[in-house]
């Protein structure tokens, strides 16, 4: 995630534990617009966190609205 894009921006993250998945939801709070991914439990909080954010970033790009 390039720190410009969403920096200033408030985005909600909530983890969801399916089984041995882990899914995972980042929501901009101005743009309502939401994302959602799902990877092992065991890649770890962060790296989840990361391909989330970087999700919402290229949906958001691809909406024009960063």
């Amino acid at each position: 995630m390039s720190k410009d894009s969403l920096q200033g921006r408030e985005v909600i993250i909530e983890y969801f534990p399916v089984g041995k998945l882990v899914k995972v939801s980042a929501m901009d709070t101005q743009s309502l617009t939401e994302v959602s991914i799902q990877g092992p439990a065991s890649a770890g909080e962060e790296m989840l966190k990361r391909n989330a954010l970087k999700r919402l970033e290229y949906v958001m790009k691809k909406k024009g609205l960063i």
